[in-house]
């Protein structure tokens, strides 16, 4: 059976500290403390987190820290594993019994865990560590004590796999509402267990962190990031979409006569920009909740790009007509003869820009996640370039061929 896991004993204003700083910048604060201090600093933090931090240090000062582990907690499965996944939030189980095990004998032998560690249930693994069954722990309070463990317990409980991303596991746990759950490979060997409040916990942060991550924020930086981190972590993405906005201002500079010829058109060019942006920013959004959820698998990507771009073209002809009337009223107020065709540009271009925003933000982030990235990453900032580039790009492009 696994050893009690001592109540850690670590400076709560540490933990505080490091829980509230991006992972570099937290191993530069605990470059100078005590690697057993460490230790028993990390396991007061959610096991994602303390994993987390163990596998950006430096090989033999982790090692050194491992080694320095309050008894009954063993980092060396979790970090295993990769990030995102099951395996980074395992603990190792606090009343783990072989099969044949006497109740009274378990009931003994729980007499000081309880007093550490919180025991909801009980693993009955064989003697390769297979797990064979599960005891509540109140379950205990009426049972035989002559009988074994085996008698009692539930056969082939249910059991995570390490290796399982966060997403799959919520989704399978979500009907569940299990305090804690088992984690075996796929021969059934026990490796630890992971409590469900952990599971929740991580897949809020991700699901928290995925607004930032739309504009170039990165998930590590917290509010109490230093400034010229923080500075390295934004810049980079900001230069980026610097870059897009220049190509944006190039398609502009391009029809820069247009404009000059049809000076009402500049004021309608931000309202093009604007609203199909932000209808890209819709799609975007439901489709990375989508994404988050698992529930693309089921409806296949082609069905949802198709309907977000209809969605587009729909919402594009509603708001277009709007604007177009608007662009009548304008020019015909100002004595133009082109008011009819230029309200009727200003409908078409915002049908095609928005129907090319909400193809955009259902596509960009399946593409970045199929080229192996966040498909959170930056996605608005890509978004953004393609709904200004097209939305200018038509609207002037138009005027240019029927009106000039």
């Amino acid at each position: 059976m696994s050893e009690a896991n001592p109540l850690p004993s670590a400076p709560p204003t540490l933990a505080k500290r490091v829980a509230a700083l991006d992972t570099q910048t937290a191993l530069k604060r605990l470059d100078a403390v005590d690697p057993a201090e460490i230790a028993r600093m990390l396991a007061t933090l959610p096991p994602a987190r303390a994993n987390s931090l163990l596998a950006a240090m430096q090989p033999d000062w982790r090692a050194r820290i491992m080694a320095a582990a309050p008894a009954g907690t063993d980092w060396g499965d979790g970090q295993r594993y990769a990030e995102g996944t099951v395996g980074r939030l395992l603990e190792d189980p606090p009343a783990l019994f072989t099969s044949g095990t006497p109740v009274s004998v378990a009931i003994e032998t729980l007499r000081e865990v309880v007093k550490q560690r919180l025991v909801t249930y009980l693993w009955v693994v064989d003697a390769q560590q297979h797990l064979l069954g599960v005891v509540a722990f109140r379950d205990l309070l009426y049972a035989d004590r002559a009988v074994a463990l085996d008698d009692i317990m539930i056969r082939s409980p249910f059991a995570l796999r390490p290796k399982m991303p966060l997403v799959d596991a919520m989704r399978e746990v979500v009907t569940r509402h299990y305090p804690v759950y088992p984690v075996c490979e796929e021969d059934g060997r026990l490796v630890g267990q992971v409590r469900g409040q952990v599971l929740f916990e991580q897949q809020a942060f991700e699901i928290s962190a995925q607004a930032g991550a739309m504009v170039g924020v990165e998930k590590e930086e917290r509010l109490a990031t230093p400034l010229w981190r923080a500075f390295r972590f934004r810049n980079p993405w900001l230069l980026v979409n610097l870059l897009t906005v220049f190509i944006a201002a190039a398609v502009v500079g391009y029809f820069e006569d247009t404009i000059n010829r049809v000076v009402v058109l500049a004021m309608f060019l931000p309202v093009l920009g604007g609203q199909s942006g932000n209808l890209g920013c819709q799609s975007l959004a439901v489709m990375l909740r989508g994404m988050t959820l698992g529930e693309l698998r089921g409806l296949g990507v082609a069905k949802i790009v198709t309907k977000e771009a209809l969605l587009g073209l729909l919402n594009g002809l509603v708001t277009g007509a709007l604007a177009g009337a608007a662009m009548y009223f304008v020019v015909a107020r100002g004595g133009g003869d082109d008011a009819l065709m230029l309200g009727f540009i200003t409908l078409f271009a915002m049908a095609i820009s928005c129907m090319v925003a909400g193809l955009s933000g259902s596509l960009i982030p399946v593409i970045l996640k199929r080229l192996g990235a966040d498909p959170a990453t930056a996605s608005s900032i890509f978004l953004t370039t393609m709904t200004d580039v097209v939305s200018m790009g038509s609207f002037l492009g138009l005027v240019t061929w029927l009106v000039l």
